[in-house]
């Protein structure tokens, strides 16, 4: 089997984030006089998005008349706090290395929007090629819809059919299934109690980024 691209997910595959959302939702909840969470807890639910974050940190329904206001300031604050402890994964730099040293474009599909997707790569001033970078505002339908996948494939200059899309969360393989592309689970992203990724029908399921480079060989 060979591909022709390596598309990511960014949080929870590509960039270890939770870190940074850790200490942004704390710094709400001390503001707000409510209890911290562990970093733990943060971890299972940062692929979840912001929603997920303020719905666990302080335990309220999207409904709850403060849920839109806790929202906006949790996202004012990761806006001052998205690049101080994010980091690749341990072996991506590798992965990323051979992608360039083979001519393998590459790039990330992902639901964080570009207004922190954008800034936050470049702040992290990393040495390699990335091809692409999908956000949700730049499409009419994020993930799990297949579009964004699309898109990607069109910027990297290759079939849909040829991309290996590898991501920690459901939505990422129903995206890249929709889309043809071969998918694989990141099983060191951010999984919470309820996931299943064995069920979720990738093709691959991978325990370390470097065996994404046994499949591109």
């Amino acid at each position: 089997m060979k591909f022709s691209a390596l598309l990511l997910d960014l949080d929870g595959t590509l960039l270890d984030t939770a870190a940074d959302f850790h200490h942004v939702l704390n710094t709400l909840l001390k503001r707000e006089g409510r209890p911290e969470v562990g970093y733990q807890d943060i971890r299972k639910v940062v692929s979840h998005g912001a929603r997920a974050m303020v719905h666990m940190g302080f335990n309220i329904p999207e409904s709850h008349p403060d849920f839109a206001r806790l929202r906006e300031e949790f996202l004012t604050i990761y806006g001052t706090h998205y690049a101080v402890k994010t980091c690749l994964f341990e072996g991506f730099a590798e992965v990323l290395s051979f992608c360039d040293n083979e001519n393998i474009p590459w790039g990330i599909i992902t639901n964080k929007p570009s207004t922190f997707a954008e800034p936050l790569w470049r702040d992290l001033n990393l040495p390699f090629k990335l091809g692409c970078l999908v956000c949700p505002d730049h499409v009419n339908r994020a993930k799990p819809d297949p579009e964004p996948m699309y898109l990607a494939a069109d910027i990297v200059g290759v079939n849909s059919t040829d991309c290996l899309y590898v991501g920690d969360h459901e939505r990422d393989i129903i995206a890249g299934k929709a889309a043809n592309m071969k998918t694989a689970v990141a099983n060191w992203g951010y999984f919470d109690d309820t996931d299943a990724p064995d069920q979720w029908g990738a093709d691959f399921s991978l325990n370390d980024p470097r065996e994404i480079i046994n499949l591109f060989k």
